[in-house]
């Protein structure tokens, strides 16, 4: 468990030696999902206390949203964009972008009056996207992190459109 949580917070400083590691370790996929729902959880908490069936229905759509990004990012960085060096699986995204999520468990101090979920909540997106965008490199061998950048930009352009 310690090593679980270790993890997390690896993921939140974007340690690209972390996402090398998540990468290569096939039994991290478990692990990756426990981010993806622990971040979803923190911010349907951090929404005010959401009811718990809307914790459970975000959680639901964040899974959802997982797996299809992961899937966007795969076939955009992977297939349509590789560098020469690119090897890369479906199994390595959905991995290291489910640890990307760790920066999204912060959401839950959007509970606090003082704070601002506002800020919260665009603080908290702003350090996943960074996240994202390791991720990306790191799960595509990229080199170039400006490519990773636009990878996960056409990504979620695609993603708002489903």
């Amino acid at each position: 468990m310690a090593s679980f949580f270790n993890r997390i917070i690896r993921a939140a400083q974007l340690d690209e030696n972390l996402y090398e590691e998540v990468e290569a370790d096939k039994g991290a996929l478990g692990q990756a999902m426990g981010v993806v729902v622990l971040s979803s959880i923190a911010a349907g908490i951090g929404s005010y206390g959401d009811s718990p069936i809307r914790i459970a229905i975000g959680t639901v759509a964040a899974l959802i949203t997982w797996f299809i990004w992961s899937g966007l990012i795969y076939l955009i960085g992977a297939k349509l964009l590789p560098e020469p060096q690119t090897e890369a699986d479906y199994g390595q995204l959905l991995r290291t972008v489910g640890f990307s999520s760790a920066p999204g468990m912060l959401r839950i101090l959007g509970l606090l009056p003082f704070v601002g979920g506002g800020v919260v909540f665009l603080g908290a997106s702003l350090w996943m996207m960074a996240a994202m965008v390791v991720a990306a490199k790191q799960a595509l061998d990229y080199r170039s992190r400006l490519r990773a950048v636009g990878v996960c930009a056409i990504g979620w352009i695609i993603q708002m459109y489903i």
